[in-house]
């Protein structure tokens, strides 16, 4: 049996300790699951996908607002008093009586179909990624895949709830419908709720600062902010409805306690590197069986007597 170390025994004695009591066992057993899948990663290719789709939308937007604009001036006024309006470069045009917003054909195609490409990148860029977090094996996921084809106070508030409930409503069918294995809702509720609510505060987040940080930008340093502003907030949106899906998966499969410091393995430990093992399944004739040995129980604490503790003396 190999020598503990002092420092060694403290960890283990507090990996001991979360591992009895949930309310830490529980977020520990979440970050472990959402580093075993990778999940940072994918959450980048999310923000890339998205922000590949987000630019096409502002060509497109700004394409159509020269559309509608023209002829307009109530709705210019309008639009310039509001959150749009505080946008570099489409804020300056709005304003602009020299250089206004005008309609392109070109354009508006080249926005359309941009956009559309943008959004099928980001589509399956989700499906792969909660996949990921489900531990799908390869096999199904891609049988799944060939078959898959304001005014006033109380405005605000109105408007809030609405937000709230309509990001409810969505996460809870991405949470379903992008994920090979069937789900209910009771089995995804609880990441949605917590998506919902980290997904709005980042939408407050992020209007705030568009209405007062990026309205004193030029419009040379405002496109640079833009595009650091768009790629930050997709990529942490990314990151927290990778976090929320994990949720789902540990509550479901109780996930938890996970071990700091191993061996011992847990249960969930065993669990989840299981689950990872069947992830490479490849064909549907291909079995995977995953084993320990008995390293696998072993508790190096239970080895070290109290006594060979060093005093302080």
């Amino acid at each position: 049996m190999r020598q503990v170390g002092w420092i060694e025994r403290q960890v283990r004695r507090v990996d001991r300790f979360q591992q009895r009591h949930t309310v830490i066992a529980f977020p520990w057993a979440v970050m472990q699951k959402f580093g075993n899948d990778q999940a940072g990663g994918k959450a980048a290719l999310i923000a890339y996908y998205g922000l590949f789709a987000l630019f096409p939308l502002l060509l497109l937007l700004a394409t159509v607002l020269g559309f509608v604009l023209s002829g307009n001036p109530a709705l210019r006024d309008q639009l310039i008093n509001s959150a749009l309006g505080s946008f570099p470069v489409i804020g300056d045009q709005i304003r602009s009586q020299v250089h206004p917003l005008e309609g392109n054909t070109t354009a508006l195609i080249i926005g359309i179909v941009g956009t559309l490409y943008g959004s099928l990148g980001i589509g399956f860029a989700m499906q792969n990624a909660m996949n990921t977090v489900w531990n799908i094996p390869f096999a199904t996921a891609l049988t799944a895949f060939a078959t898959a084809v304001a005014t006033g106070m109380t405005a605000r508030l109105v408007a809030l709830a609405g937000a709230v409930l309509l990001n409810l409503a969505l996460f809870l069918l991405a949470f379903m419908v992008l994920t090979a294995e069937p789900l209910r809702p009771r089995d995804v509720a609880v990441g949605a709720i917590c998506a919902t609510v980290l997904w709005q505060t980042l939408q407050l987040l992020g209007t705030w600062y568009v209405t007062r940080g990026l309205q004193k930008a030029s419009a040379t340093y405002g496109i640079f902010a833009v595009v650091i502003t768009l790629l930050s907030w997709l990529y942490l949106g990314a990151q927290l409805t990778m976090l929320a899906a994990e949720i789902n998966v540990v509550l479901r499969y109780r996930l938890w306690p996970r071990s700091v410091t191993q061996p011992p393995l847990t249960r969930a430990d065993r669990l989840m590197l299981e689950r990872l093992a069947q992830m490479e399944v490849r064909r549907p004739e291909q079995r995977v069986a995953t084993s320990f040995t008995a390293q696998a129980d072993e508790d190096p604490l239970d080895s070290v007597p109290e006594r060979q503790a060093p005093s302080n003396g």
